[in-house]
């Protein structure tokens, strides 16, 4: 789809009352956009990813509790937590996304391609819970995504914020997110990390992907991975200042100096660089805008990211 439409599309739906808007929003991508067929494979790779590197830094899986931000509309990551070990996830999003019957869709997936998810998952597998989760889904066995949620630990709070949890200190062992960050507001970021420092423990990780591309590229191919990084603030929110589709157009720099600004110790960075961005800006064919114009071109053709962090050594 032509991003201005798909943009114009969702400017419009998001200037309705909150229930109609989402339920119009829902309608809309079940139809037409990304939620036509549900396949949990990406969001599995995204929590299979994530417990990866939380292994890397010699940590253990089992009986951690997990914090997701940003649940979205199938709770596949936390479902996959628990698979791989986790004693409780709680999942929080700002958005009741959360829809049954895609979450039903997405676990019949799983449980019509056995083989498929148990190479996926490999080695960090707990089969018995694999074989519990099979057995819940079986065709004897009534569905509901409460059963489903109990029997994986999942603790579902929507609507929520991460800015503000009401959690104990020192509870939660992995703060994590896959591709949510890049949504929200530069301020609200900084709340969300300080709550997150507080709420962490002392030997706890921060484990979170950010995608930086323009989002809209995702579905429009005539535009790149930088295309928004020509406009400006106020041309740029005429297109994708909504519920939907806010985009904050943070750099990799700006992330890692954020963390580090409320007192987080970077272990890793993990940047992607974009080839056809990089071309871009080295040929002159994209044109910046000022705000973007003191960056250097590797920076500004980073399209993604792993963060691992830590509190710092006096937190």
């Amino acid at each position: 789809m032509y991003w201005k439409l798909k943009a114009q599309i969702q400017n419009t739906v998001s200037l309705l009352p909150s229930s109609v808007s989402y339920s119009a929003y829902y309608w809309i991508q079940r139809h037409f956009g990304g939620l036509r067929r549900t396949n949990p494979i990406s969001k599995l790779t995204a929590a299979i990813e994530t417990c990866k590197r939380i292994c890397e830094q010699g940590e253990t899986l089992s009986d951690k509790v997990f914090l997701e931000v940003g649940t979205g509309r199938v709770p596949i990551v936390p479902i996959a937590y628990w698979l791989m070990g986790a004693e409780k996830t709680i999942t929080i999003d700002l958005n009741p996304y959360l829809k049954s019957e895609l979450v039903e869709e997405a676990l019949q997936y799983i449980y019509e391609n056995k083989e498929e998810i148990l190479n996926l998952f490999g080695s960090l597998l707990i089969k018995e819970r694999f074989v519990e989760l099979q057995q819940a889904l079986s065709k004897d066995s009534h569905f509901s995504v409460s059963k489903i949620l109990n029997l994986c630990r999942v603790d579902y709070i929507a609507p929520g914020d991460a800015a503000d949890t009401s959690f104990p200190e020192q509870s939660i062992d992995f703060h994590t997110s896959y591709t949510v960050f890049e949504h929200i507001p530069l301020e609200v970021l900084e709340r969300i990390l300080k709550e997150g420092n507080r709420i962490i423990k002392n030997n706890g990780l921060f484990v979170h992907r950010i995608d930086y591309s323009d989002h809209f590229s995702h579905s429009d191919q005539s535009i790149s991975a930088i295309n928004f990084l020509q406009y400006s603030d106020n041309e740029w929110n005429q297109f994708a200042d909504n519920r939907y589709m806010y985009m904050n157009r943070l750099r990799h720099d700006d992330f890692i100096s954020l963390f580090e600004s409320v007192g987080y110790h970077i272990i890793e960075a993990q940047p992607n660089t974009d080839n056809r961005s990089q071309e871009l800006l080295r040929n002159g064919s994209l044109q910046l805008h000022e705000r973007f114009k003191s960056k250097s071109e590797d920076v500004l053709a980073i399209t993604g990211a792993w963060i691992i962090s830590s509190k710092t050594a006096n937190e």
